[in-house]
């Protein structure tokens, strides 16, 4: 039987709204009840729910009514001194930081973790999963582009060519290797 993995994105945050890098345990923003059910019944009923530690994942996960088992792996990328800070900020105070990070996969100004890492990370984790039958994983959108490059073998350099909403789903299935099912 092959493994399947259901990556959904955690629900929308007031920082993602606000062109913002998350603070480490940003709740999500109230009224998403309906969204989170619409995205519930699109998915087939998995045998377990895996899940990032960060509360808005933990919430986004709660929809599935399991315990979700959390995994470190699976947590946001750490964007260090930049936790809490607009892209325009960033913009006027640290443009050429910015500039650095956007260009380069493998730069980390703020102190954090860089794309590179983070696709190295979510990639060990992903050659690592030994499960078979279905399974939701809660993530955060870094981490879904993490997995879909890992996927398609496209390097970092591509991170910022994916664009991932609030709860959408990213599917992966295995049988002898990962593919990306649409």
């Amino acid at each position: 039987m092959p493994s399947r993995l259901s990556f959904v994105c955690h629900g929308r945050t007031a920082a993602q709204r606000q062109g913002c890098f998350a603070q480490a345990d940003e709740p999500l923003e109230p009224g998403q009840d309906e969204r989170l059910a619409e995205r519930r019944a699109g998915l087939k009923a998995p045998r377990r729910v895996l899940c990032a530690p960060e509360l808005r994942a933990r919430q986004t996960a709660a929809a599935w009514g399991a315990e979700p088992q959390l995994l470190e792996a699976l947590r946001d990328c750490d964007y260090g001194a930049w936790r809490g800070q607009s892209l325009e900020a960033l913009q006027v105070t640290a443009a050429q930081d910015l500039a650095a990070w956007l260009t380069d996969p493998a730069a980390a100004p703020h102190g954090g973790e860089s794309q590179v890492q983070l696709c190295e990370r979510v990639g060990a984790w992903l050659d690592a999963f030994d499960e078979d039958g279905h399974s939701i994983v809660v993530s955060h959108p870094a981490v879904l582009r993490a997995a879909a490059l890992h996927v398609l073998r496209a390097g970092a350099a591509a991170f910022n060519a994916i664009d991932v909403e609030p709860l959408g789903v990213l599917r992966l299935v295995r049988n002898g290797r990962w593919r990306l099912r649409l």
